[in-house]
C-alpha cells in the first residue's frame, strides 16, 4: 500500500466555500466510489479563516487543497488523476513515505479521535510545504527533520497531531520540489493566530522569543526557509485506512 499527496491548486477568485463544496463534496464521493484504501483532504475552505504562522510571498498563488489518497500501488493513479483534474486549475502529485509522529489523544493537547469518518476535524490544521537546505544531503535532511526537529517542535508547541510526509519523488510534471509535507493539528484557531499560545510561552515575552529562536535555527538547519509555504487548513478524514476491509 502506498500514499500519494495531492497539492492542488483553483483559479484565482475561488471562494473558500467554493473549494467545500468542490473538495468536500464533488470529489470526495468521487474518489470513496473508486475504491481508494484511505483518503484524508485538508482545505483552505470557509471553516479555515485562520491567518497561517508563515506569510507567502505577496501575489503567490497558494494551494487550496492537499488530497491524501492510499492505494495498493501508485501505478493505478490514473482514475484518481482524472477526478482531481476535473476540479483543480492545477495540482501537484508526490509519492511519499509517511510517519504518524503524533496522532489524537497521544498528548495532553487533545483527547482521542471521536468523530466519524468524513466529519471535519476540531481546530485548525497548517499544512507545510518544504525542500531541503541546499548543498544538504538527503541522509542529513531526514536525521535532523526526525531526529531534532520533531523532538524539540513536540515540546515547546501545542500540537494535537503531527504527520510527516518524507517525499520519495514528484510524479506530475512541474511539480513544486518539495521533500517535506507535514500536516500540524492544534486545538483551536488561537492556538495557530497567538504567538504565545503557539509557542506555548504562557505569557512569558524572554520563553517566546527563546522558543521563537530555537525554532527559527533547527528550521533554517534543514530546510530551504524562503521556499518554505504554510496555509492553514480544515481537515477532513474522509476514510480512515485503519477501517479498510
Amino acid at each position: 500500500m502506498e500514499k500519494l499527496v495531492y497539492v492542488c491548486w483553483m483559479s484565482q477568485g475561488t471562494q473558500p466555500s467554493e473549494v467545500g463544496e468542490v473538495f468536500r463534496r464533488q470529489l470526495a464521493p468521487k474518489l470513496l466510489e473508486l475504491g481508494v484504501l484511505g483518503l484524508e483532504m485538508h482545505l483552505d475552505d470557509e471553516f479555515a479563516d485562520t491567518r497561517a504562522p508563515v506569510p507567502a510571498p505577496d501575489g503567490e498563488a497558494l494551494p487550496v487543497a492537499v488530497v491524501s489518497v492510499w492505494l495498493d500501488a501508485y501505478d493505478f493513479r490514473g482514475e484518481v488523476e482524472a477526478e482531481i483534474a476535473r476540479v483543480a486549475s492545477s495540482f501537484a502529485g508526490y509519492q511519499v513515505i509517511e510517519s504518524m509522529y503524533g496522532d489524537y489523544g497521544r498528548n495532553r493537547n487533545s483527547e482521542p479521535r471521536n468523530w466519524a469518518d468524513g466529519e471535519r476535524s476540531p481546530g485548525i490544521v497548517t499544512m507545510a510545504m518544504f525542500p531541503q537546505k541546499p548543498g544538504l544531503d538527503r541522509e542529513a535532511f531526514w536525521q535532523f527533520w526526525h531526529g531534532h526537529q520533531s523532538p524539540m517542535s513536540e515540546a515547546i508547541q501545542p500540537r494535537c497531531r503531527y504527520v510527516r510526509n518524507l517525499v520519495v519523488r514528484p510524479f506530475t510534471e512541474g511539480a513544486p520540489d518539495f521533500q517535506g509535507i507535514v500536516a500540524e493539528a492544534w486545538p483551536s484557531k488561537a492556538h495557530v493566530e497567538d504567538p504565545h499560545l503557539f509557542f506555548e510561552s504562557h505569557g512569558d515575552n524572554d520563553v517566546l522569543m527563546a522558543n521563537i529562536s530555537t525554532m527559527i535555527e533547527h528550521g533554517n538547519a534543514f530546510m530551504d526557509m524562503e521556499r518554505l509555504r504554510s496555509v492553514t487548513m480544515s481537515e477532513y478524514l474522509m476514510k480512515s485506512v485503519a477501517s479498510k476491509a
